[in-house]
C-alpha cells in the first residue's frame, strides 16, 4: 500500500488515514492506489466498521492541483478511474464508514466525506466546497450526497456561493452528526467506531443497503426488499443472541455474524 495511505486495526476497527499532511493530504494518484487497496482490505470480514481520516491538521484539501493538467485521458477517464471507484467501494462495504473530519476539507475532499455513513467532526473542521471557485463543477459524487443531505435548494447555494463553513453550521445544517471540541476528537472517534463496530454487523449492513434503496424506489419495492432483508436477518447468529439476551434482560453481545 502506498505510504499516502495509512491503515491501523485496532480490534474489528479499521482506521484508513490519508497521510499527505504537507498539503492537507490532497488527493494524487498514489493516494488513490492506497485507498482502494485499504478499501479493498476493509471488506474482511473481521473488520466491522471503518473509520476514514486525514493525517496532520487537515482531513483533505481535494484534488492536488499539481497533478491536475497532467492528468492521462482527460478529466473525465481520470474520474472513472480514481475517484469512482473508491466512491463506489465505500458505498458497497458492508459495514458503516465514518467519515473523523478532524480539521479543513474542500473539493474532493468534501466528496469523500459526504460519501461515508456517517460524519463526525472536530470543532477545528470548516468545509468549503472549492469546484465552483476555480471554475470547475462538483463531481466525485458530491452533487448526489449533498443533494440528499441538505435539500436542493441549499446544496445548489452553496456549492455555486463557495462559502467556508464552520463546525458549528455544519451540525446545524446536518453534514455532520456530531461536533467535538477539538482536544476530546481523537477519543470521541474511537468510542463511536467501536461502539459501531460492536452492532449487529449484517443488520447494519442490510439497513444501509436499504437507505440506499430507498432514493429510487416506489413504496411496493421498498416494502418487498424490507421483507426479503428482514427474512435474512433472521438467519444470523446476531439476530438469535439479540432475542436470547432480550429475553434474558442482558445486553446482547453481537459478533457480526
Amino acid at each position: 500500500m502506498a505510504d499516502e495511505v495509512l491503515t491501523s486495526r485496532e480490534g474489528a476497527v479499521l482506521t484508513i488515514t490519508l497521510n499527505r499532511p504537507d498539503v492537507y493530504n490532497a488527493i494524487n494518484r498514489a493516494m488513490h492506489e492506497g485507498l482502494a487497496a485499504a478499501l479493498a482490505g476493509a471488506t474482511d470480514p473481521a473488520i466491522r466498521a471503518v473509520v476514514l481520516t486525514g493525517a496532520g491538521r487537515g482531513f483533505c484539501s481535494g484534488q492536488d492541483l499539481r497533478e491536475f493538467e497532467s492528468l492521462p485521458g482527460g478529466v473525465r477517464e481520470a474520474l472513472e478511474q480514481t475517484y469512482h471507484p473508491n466512491i463506489r467501494a465505500i458505498r458497497s462495504l458492508e459495514k458503516p464508514v465514518l467519515a473523523a473530519i478532524n480539521g479543513p476539507v474542500a473539493g474532493a475532499g468534501l466528496s469523500l466525506a459526504c460519501a461515508c455513513d456517517v460524519r463526525i467532526g472536530s470543532s477545528a473542521a470548516t468545509f468549503v466546497p472549492g469546484f465552483v471557485g476555480i471554475g470547475l463543477i462538483p463531481d466525485a459524487g458530491s452533487t448526489w450526497f449533498i443533494h440528499r443531505l441538505l435539500g436542493f435548494s441549499r446544496a445548489f447555494e452553496w456549492m455555486v456561493s463557495n462559502r467556508r463553513l464552520s463546525a458549528d453550521e455544519a451540525l446545524i445544517w446536518g453534514l455532520l452528526s456530531e461536533e467535538v471540541p477539538a482536544e476530546r476528537f481523537p477519543q470521541r472517534v474511537e468510542e463511536l467506531a467501536e461502539w459501531y463496530a460492536a452492532l449487529p454487523t449484517r443488520a447494519v449492513a442490510m439497513t444501509k443497503q436499504l437507505f440506499e434503496h430507498a432514493y429510487t424506489a416506489s413504496l411496493d419495492r421498498q416494502l418487498q426488499l424490507e421483507a426479503e432483508l428482514q427474512q435474512a436477518a433472521t438467519q444470523t447468529e446476531d439476530f438469535a443472541e439479540g432475542v436470547q439476551a432480550f429475553l434474558e434482560k442482558r445486553l446482547a453481545a453481537f459478533k457480526g455474524r
